[in-house]
């Protein structure tokens, strides 16, 4: 019977560069920036890697379709290098294969690393007029602010919630990001908004406003991962982060189907509730609002951030609004979720989203996070969504302190 990667693989070292319009830097910049603070975190040598995972979701990032850029890049020992793509679940698509490399005894040192340029590629954030080649190719009749926006109206009539009711929760939630991204400086927008700017801004797609969606960025992340046993030897006086779970579910098309007993409602994400479940099980979580100490999760629309709290099991059916509403995701709330600003607001250049999410939360178990710093960490989740809310890849991860 399979036993899961609990406990099994251990972040040894993690790095992250600025976000945001990166002007300044090609993606191969990008990744040494990442990388440099990483292998100094890790404390080893470049030529103790083995092996390597680079994420990299759109071509037109001309990084290619091979992992030789982060060779070339990090001037990696000719080791073995695997370029992996899952939509905007492709940072954690990387840590997982690193991860199982080193669950599975065949290596001692691995590293994964996501990044995207796509300040330069013309990738639109907001795909209203200019949506971009990939978006004009695979959803013409599309767009994600459109889709989401859809998720939120089924919300609203599941739930029965009033329409200023919903505004106003998704409008706590970008308050929310940009406050803690004010925080953060690393993170792309740090501008501090208030409730009002939010309410009062340009529509993009019923309900959802200007301030309700999350822009483009650029950027990377990387983890450099051993095994416990090597990171505890390594780093005596220091806590040992480890991998409790990682799940991948993906749409198998039942969702877009709207008749039977299958019929799926609009209001949620299922391969969000399939991969937390799993994950849950994997990590031995089976009190997820009261074990887990904060949360990373795909924020692409502010609705989408309300959703999950009740697909990953923070709120009860029906009640995120009111969680949102009553602080309860906070900085300074029972369960912080996005203590970074989030992808609203730290970024989300798409390779590298999974790996900055546990970056934070490598940071926090750390006591390193600054002024945005909690009181105690011992496990933290991170969600990806790639798609739409009727097709698309979710990842969910669990990491923290070893034996939490």
């Amino acid at each position: 019977m399979a036993s899961g990667i609990r406990d099994k693989v251990a972040i040894l070292g993690m790095g992250c560069s600025r976000f945001g319009e990166r002007w300044d830097m090609g993606a191969d910049e990008l990744m040494l920036e990442a990388f440099n603070e990483a292998r100094a975190d890790a404390g080893i040598d470049i030529k103790q890697l083995q092996a390597a995972w680079l994420g990299v979701c759109l071509e037109e990032n001309n990084v290619g379709k091979t992992a030789g850029p982060l060779a070339a890049a990090l001037r990696l020992p000719r080791i073995a290098a695997t370029r992996v793509e899952n939509a905007c679940a492709t940072g954690t698509e990387a840590l997982r294969g690193a991860a199982y490399a080193v669950a599975s005894g065949a290596y001692d040192f691995v590293l994964a690393l996501g990044v995207e340029k796509l300040k330069d590629t013309g990738y639109g954030g907001l795909p209203v007029r200019t949506r971009g080649v990939a978006n004009d190719l695979w959803l013409p009749n599309s767009t994600a602010p459109g889709a989401f926006a859809q998720l939120a109206s089924a919300y609203a009539a599941k739930h029965r919630v009033d329409a200023k009711d919903l505004k106003r929760a998704m409008a706590h939630v970008s308050v929310k990001s940009h406050a803690n991204a004010a925080l953060n400086p690393k993170a792309h927008l740090r501008n501090a908004i208030t409730e009002d700017d939010v309410l009062k801004a340009a529509t993009i797609a019923a309900p959802l406003g200007l301030y309700d969606c999350c822009g483009v960025s650029d950027g990377a992340a990387c983890a450099i991962l051993t095994t416990p046993e090597i990171a505890k030897a390594l780093h005596p006086d220091r806590e040992v982060v480890t991998i409790k779970a990682l799940e991948v579910s993906v749409s198998n098309g039942e969702e877009q189907s709207f008749s039977g007993p299958q019929a799926w409602d609009g209001a949620s994400i299922q391969t969000a509730r399939e991969a937390g479940a799993r994950a849950f099980a994997s990590a031995g979580v089976s009190d997820p609002r009261r074990q887990i100490q904060m949360a990373e999760v795909h924020d692409c629309f502010s609705i989408t951030e309300t959703v999950l709290m009740e697909d990953l099991q923070f709120s009860a059916p029906g009640r995120a609004i009111h969680d949102v509403l009553d602080g309860v995701f906070d900085r300074d709330g029972a369960l912080p979720v996005q203590p970074d600003g989030g992808l609203k607001c730290f970024g989300h250049p798409i390779g590298a989203s999974g790996l900055r999410m546990v970056y934070e939360i490598w940071l926090q178990v750390h006591g390193r996070a600054g002024q945005r710093q909690l009181p105690r960490v011992d496990l933290g989740l991170t969600h990806n969504l790639g798609g739409h809310p009727h097709q698309n890849v979710c990842a969910v991860a669990i990491v923290g302190r070893q034996g939490a």
